[in-house]
């Protein structure tokens, strides 16, 4: 029988206690900044009309800032409605800012290993003589995430999850060297049993294990004392961005990216945490469809260089990149370009390659994504593109995860229907997949939500291929979504509740704070 997701310390109680301490530090320092407000009630007047004065100043300089305009009008009526709230909140969290000691600090961490990367543009080249039209997205990634084209390079489509971990596996059973392991979500469970076993008999045999993953997507995951457990057996541990009693800004921002590095040889990316509902052994939303890729070869150096660079930059310490940054190519099988994007610049490669295969289908685009929280200028490229002909699809959950998010997904339903997209929604459950897929010719599978918090808040990566075979098999396994899944038709989605609409509207407004 399926059991519901419950972590428990050894104790049996709920291990809540960090996020709810810091949850509680954070209350309080609200609370003190209010209490000093009511003690100078005699002053009150004065200081509500210097917020309001200032609400207004802010909410002219966030219309004139050079930001997202579908970001600007929910801060700005949040602002303008709840200033004694609206303005400190924006101080702390509002503009996608963060404090430049952390870009100074990533780009320190960076330097050390950006130098293992081919800066020959041969193989871009090559795309460019064999298909002109494809290689612009190529080049595009290449300028803005800063990581270059590979040859060399198999792939393997990995879905779903229940696939996905057997190969993971065989593949962590081979190494000899080293493993690198980096996810927002590392639950204990049945998943990470076996991944577990493996990396504590390789660290006895000498293999090098290095393990990153978030605070926040793993927090409630995780019994009391796991990582000293994982230190015990010759596991390295990072945590990226720990919870604390703090409301500064890069609280915001946290590492969703999911990669697997073995040996300089093999890497693993995609959209599966490892926890026990992306293999369907817990049922969490219904059934739980999710996808990942294997490369093989020269590509593999890109996600060993963003891992080593994530490493710095989380502990501190400087590894020996000549150890790990290896070349190690396979068979030719097309183009592969890892990415990365990050809060911590100014660039937007994950954003940019989405509209870039929007803009450049030529027969179709098919899309997979758990949230559809997108722009007007991303909404615009979709329609574009449906009324140029172009057969667009997009498939959504028909369960969502978050009651507050599923709702605003739903909500950019009708203009993009109207326009002549095709939305589905997966019937059986939650599709967690990312997936754009184009032409038969180019994909893209990673860890980047269609939504703000992947486009500019988080740290995320993925995978562009381009005349590999492994498209072909991405292109079959969405078919067979397309065929278990709910088409929705505007006529219908016009005639839905009231009600709904009005929930949908109203969190809409809102939907970058979400």
């Amino acid at each position: 029988m399926k059991s519901k997701i419950k972590v428990k310390n050894k104790r049996g109680i709920p291990f809540e206690s960090r996020i709810l301490i810091s949850a509680l530090m954070i209350l309080l320092q609200i609370a003190v900044f209010f209490m000093m407000m009511y003690s100078l009630s005699t002053k009150l007047l004065w200081i509500y009309s210097f917020i309001e004065f200032l609400s207004m100043i802010l909410a002219v300089y966030i219309i004139n800032s050079h930001t997202n305009p579908s970001y600007k009008l929910p801060w700005t009526t949040f602002i303008l409605i709840a200033p004694l709230v609206g303005v400190p909140a924006y101080l702390f969290w509002g503009g996608g800012r963060v404090f430049p000691p952390f870009r100074r600090k990533m780009k320190k961490s960076e330097a050390h290993y950006l130098k293992y990367l081919p800066e020959s543009d041969d193989i871009l080249a090559k795309l460019e003589y064999e298909d002109i039209h494809h290689s612009k997205q190529a080049h595009f990634l290449k300028t803005e995430s800063g990581f270059p084209l590979y040859a060399n390079t198999s792939a393997e489509y990995l879905s779903p999850g229940e696939v996905f971990l057997p190969r993971l596996l065989e593949e962590l059973e081979g190494a000899r060297e080293f493993i690198f392991i980096e996810f927002f979500i590392l639950a204990e469970g049945k998943m990470w049993s076996q991944i577990y076993e493996i990396l504590r008999r390789k660290a006895a045999q000498g293999v090098e294990v290095k393990v990153i993953f978030d605070d926040f997507g793993s927090i409630k995951r995780q019994h009391k004392g796991f990582v000293n457990r994982l230190r015990r057996n010759g596991i390295s541990v990072a945590i990226f961005n720990k919870i604390r009693p703090s409301i500064d800004m890069f609280m915001n921002n946290r590492n969703h990216r999911k990669i697997v590095i073995i040996d300089g040889h093999t890497a693993f990316t995609g959209g599966i945490n490892i926890a026990d509902e992306y293999i369907n052994h817990i049922e969490r939303f219904g059934y739980w469809m999710d996808c990942g890729i294997m490369l093989k070869g020269d590509a593999v150096l890109s996600f060993t260089v963003m891992f080593m660079s994530m490493w710095t930059f989380t502990t501190g310490q400087v590894l020996n990149g000549d150890r790990y940054a290896k070349r190690i190519p396979q068979p030719h099988d097309g183009f592969v370009l890892p990415y990365c994007d990050s809060p911590l610049n100014d660039r937007d490669p994950a954003e940019g390659i989405y509209m870039q295969m929007i803009s450049s289908a030529q027969r179709y685009i098919y899309i997979t994504t758990p949230y559809l929280i997108i722009n007007n200028s991303m909404i615009d490229a979709l329609c574009l593109a449906a009324k140029s002909g172009i057969d667009v699809r997009i498939v959504t959950p028909k369960i969502g995860d978050k009651g507050y998010v599923h709702p605003v997904t739903q909500q950019n339903y009708e203009p993009l229907l109207a326009a002549g997209v095709r939305i589905y929604e997966y019937t059986p459950g939650f599709i967690h997949s990312k997936i754009f897929v184009s032409d038969d010719h180019t994909a893209t599978i990673g860890t980047v939500n269609m939504d703000y918090r992947s486009f500019y808040t988080h740290f995320e990566c993925g995978a562009w291929l381009c005349s590999n075979n492994a498209i072909i098999d991405i292109k079959s396994h969405l078919n067979s979504i397309l065929e278990k899944s709910e088409e929705i038709k505007l006529e219908k989605w016009r005639k839905r509740p009231i009600l709904q609409k009005l929930k949908q509207h109203i969190l809409h407004l809102f939907a970058p704070l979400l």
